[in-house]
């Protein structure tokens, strides 16, 4: 055998999902960092399970079956609705690269699901080592008052902001955190990384990523009782509350509801959830246009005195932030409004639909309650906080689904020599 050949038997070897392995190791730190890091490592990770099955099998893992096909039909008419956006070249620029990042982590996939068992494992061991690192940085660096964040930007001084960068982190690992239960380590250090992980999260800012590791452990607990029922209905729920909620939203928010009580945050969703609204019921069939959240008219207004009472936000505490909030500073921060404003009826209904197959998906894993948390926790996440087409974003959750691929052997079997 010649020396090009050995090398290149060598290389056929490489586990496909070494390089997703890699990327869960260093995304939970790197996200503790800087959280725009996670799009890079996710785009790396992805292509690289790609490239090195082709290199495997002699054939590229192209994306396959119901759900790939949705999403991707879910960009194809985010591209088509560039034509009347009120940018159209970031527009169709935007739906090209996240529709593309999107096929390439369903390609990631189903490189994934075909590698060995033993990789899969190792897979699943990688990433609990590295959402334990990055949680104990996070703590870390919490409990410091941001110091090493802080270090990291050369800050001499520690604004008082900064400790809301740790939100896209806590969202992220909150997502990966379910992996947990299926590493293949002692059941003692599985449920003491669960708890002590959900503990840490829940002390983190960042009220959407403590809702998600609540969900996620609810829906876990919930599809481990009834592991075929729970994560299709959970997939029906999300299906509904997609389709429903710009319906529902806005009427209740068109009355009127007491915002005094609640934090500046909370409340100035509200005053975004009621404009974008008003745009929505404007243009309710085909939508504003991909990326129009940035460039609709009056997003950077400041809400009206008539709307502020409306809302109960007359007190002078409310005064102080109130009069000054923009009504749409970036994206309406809830999927499901955010999809109907700027991709209409058509955005929503293909979204539904991929929400309820991935419910399915969910029921035939090898670990439903596994992959139900982490649909519950990421779809916490998208309805309460991000902007839908966010590159840190998107980049986490196809992480997340790469790696519950990996939960194609029965746990037991797994876990059989633990």
């Amino acid at each position: 055998m010649s020396t090009t050949t050995a090398v290149s038997g060598r290389a056929t070897r490489v586990a496909p999902s070494l390089p997703l392995a890699i990327g869960l190791a260093v995304a939970p730190v790197a996200g503790v960092l800087q959280s725009k890091a996670l799009a890079p490592i996710a785009l790396a990770a992805l292509l690289g399970c790609v490239v090195l099955h082709r290199q495997r099998q002699g054939s590229w893992p192209w994306p396959r079956g119901t759900a790939a096909l949705v999403a991707l039909a879910l960009f194809g008419w985010a591209a088509v609705t560039a034509l009347w956006a009120p940018r159209p070249g970031l527009a169709g620029f935007t739906a090209l690269q996240i529709g593309g990042f999107v096929a390439l982590g369903a390609a990631a996939v189903r490189a994934v699901a075909a590698d060995d068992a033993a990789a899969q494992m190792r897979l699943l061991l990688v990433a609990s080592g590295g959402l334990a690192a990055g949680l104990v940085l996070a703590g870390l660096d919490f409990a410091t008052g941001n110091a090493i964040r802080a270090l990291v930007r050369g800050l001499r001084e520690i604004p008082p902001s900064l400790q809301f960068g740790l939100k896209p982190a806590a969202s992220a690992m909150a997502l990966w955190l379910p992996l947990l239960a299926v590493a293949p380590l002692p059941r003692w250090l599985r449920g003491f990384g669960l708890v002590g992980g959900a503990a840490v999260l829940l002390a983190l800012p960042g009220e959407s990523a403590r809702i998600a590791v609540v969900a996620g452990g609810v829906a876990g607990l919930a599809a481990w009782t009834a592991p075929r029922l729970v994560p299709r209905a959970l997939g029906a729920a999300l299906a509904v509350a997609i389709l429903a909620t710009p319906a529902v939203l806005g009427p209740v928010l068109a009355g009127g509801v007491p915002a005094a009580g609640l934090p500046p945050s909370a409340a100035h969703r509200l005053l975004i959830w009621d404009f974008v609204g008003d745009r929505i019921a404007e243009r309710p069939w085909l939508g504003w246009g991909m990326e129009a959240s940035r460039n609709i008219p009056g997003n950077h207004d400041a809400p009206s005195p008539a709307v502020r009472e409306r809302f109960g936000l007359t007190s002078p505490h409310a005064e102080s932030w109130a009069p000054r909030a923009e009504l749409l500073p970036l994206h309406p921060h809830n999927g499901p409004l955010q999809l109907r404003l700027e991709l209409g009826l058509p955005g929503v209904l293909l979204a539904a639909a991929l929400a309820w197959l991935l419910g399915l998906a969910a029921a035939r894993s090898a670990a439903p309650p596994v992959a139900t948390a982490m649909l519950a926790a990421g779809s916490v996440t998208a309805m309460l906080s991000f902007g839908t087409w966010q590159e840190w974003w998107v980049g986490t959750e196809l992480l997340a689904l790469a790696a519950a691929a990996a939960l194609s052997q029965p746990p037991p079997a797994r876990h059989a020599r633990i």
